[in-house]
């Protein structure tokens, strides 16, 4: 497995892997995966695009994941935006890099794979902060919510409702830059 940085042009051209790849993740119907098409061809042209994908030696998409800097005007960022209070807008909505996909085939998680795309990602982000929404579900079980702790990520909102998605959500952030991974100890030496 390998994970390579991808522009914009590199998603655009596997856009039919990373719909493949969202779908299972998420458990999504074939049908309602047409429109995150559209969605996530546009999201490559917004300002500060950072874009990763985890291959198999063979090529095949394993997991990617992608973000941008938000900012007013856009549909999420303006979900969050007015549900959050003014202390919390100023200190989360500044300069905010949103993470908007971050996914792994079934098959291929718990292998670190998520982990890697999502240090990838922070690593390359522009912004002050980093932020993203995760379904709600037990964070002792989920190996998503595991991870987004893992990497410091703590409540902005919790239970929160998109519009147009029955599902409670749970939106997180972190503070921006990522710090590098902590050494390993040094090998003990004899004398």
């Amino acid at each position: 497995m390998r994970l390579v940085r991808w522009t914009p042009d590199d998603l655009v051209r596997r856009l039919d892997d990373v719909v493949a790849v969202y779908g299972e993740a998420m458990g999504y119907r074939a049908d309602l995966l047409g429109a995150r098409r559209g969605y996530i061809a546009t999201h490559v042209r917004r300002p500060g695009f950072r874009a990763v994908a985890s291959l198999t030696s063979e090529g095949h998409l394993a997991g990617f994941g992608y973000g941008y800097l938000g900012g007013a005007g856009q549909w999420w960022h303006d979900q969050v935006h007015r549900a959050l209070d003014a202390e919390a807008r100023q200190r989360w909505l500044t300069h905010p890099f949103e993470v908007v996909e971050l996914h792994v085939r079934p098959p291929a998680q718990g292998h670190g794979l998520g982990a890697g795309q999502l240090r990838a990602l922070l690593t390359m982000a522009e912004g002050t902060t980093a932020l993203l929404s995760t379904p709600e579900a037990d964070e002792q079980k989920s190996r998503a919510w595991r991870l987004y702790r893992r990497f410091g990520f703590v409540d902005l909102l919790r239970d929160f409702h998109f519009p147009g998605d029955e599902r409670p959500f749970g939106v997180l952030g972190r503070d921006l830059p990522l710090p590098p991974p902590a050494a390993a100890p040094p090998a003990a030496t004899t004398p």
